[in-house]
């Protein structure tokens, strides 16, 4: 069955050429022109996969990423002309899993969308039980991440990385090695996008992000999922 994608940019001229190539590709495209049509068809019907402008006539589409992602974790790739590195880094923090500025070739949307969609579908199957790090849980079942029983919001992309980090928890992952895991792009190693992904998963799910106790950095090395933390027993 082909996946479905919806592109929410109001540029018809380059939403057109990106949904014919995408859909030569074998995709079924859905296009929506602002914010509020874009969250009204997601409303209505389901996604595999949205490609998001930010540039929008009526919503930011940063806000249209957040309202998204207060209910959905379906893959955002945001495409934008607005490449500066702060702008990557914000898409990125609100729930966004990937950032391609504009223009940009058709051949790499495709690729970067694709990556994307098999991040979501690498999950490992579920064991019996969600794995138990003191007050922390992560359910692959689910694909949940739960503190102290409450919920807490990670993209697809994001829930990978720290599960990855989880199952080898106690050494120390240089990004090129959870880009493997992940089944990443090197680029994004190159951007350093990974470490604000990280960024992301610490706000989620340490009480100080600015001091973690679970995600360790290793300056110089990469990051360590801490085993234990103080407080456990």
């Amino acid at each position: 069955m082909a996946e479905r994608l919806l592109i929410i940019d109001d540029d018809a001229r380059l939403a057109a050429m990106v949904s014919d190539y995408l859909t030569a590709a074998g995709f079924h495209v859905d296009r929506r022109a602002s914010g509020r049509e874009g969250l009204a068809a997601l409303e209505r019907g389901a996604f595999d996969a949205i490609i998001l402008d930010v540039m929008l006539p009526d919503i930011d589409g940063f806000e249209v990423c957040r309202a998204i992602r207060t209910r959905l974790q379906t893959p955002i790739l945001m495409l934008t002309g607005r490449g500066e590195e702060m702008d990557r880094i914000v898409g990125l923090e609100i729930g966004a899993d990937d950032y391609l500025p504009k223009p940009s070739s058709p051949r790499e949307l495709q690729a970067r969308l694709r990556a994307i969609l098999r991040r979501g579908r690498a999950a490992a199957p579920a064991p019996d039980a969600p794995a138990r790090f003191g007050r922390l849980e992560i359910d692959r079942g689910s694909r949940m991440v739960r503190v102290d029983g409450e919920e807490k919001t990670l993209t697809s992309y994001q829930f990978d990385l720290l599960a990855a980090l989880a199952d080898n928890a106690g050494r120390v992952l240089n990004r090129e090695r959870l880009l493997d895991l992940v089944k990443g792009e090197a680029l994004e190693a190159f951007d350093r996008s990974i470490d604000v992904h990280i960024s992301r998963i610490r706000s989620a799910i340490e009480d100080d992000p600015k001091h973690p106790r679970r995600i360790i950095t290793v300056r110089g090395a990469g990051y360590v999922f801490a085993k234990k933390q103080d407080d456990e027993p």
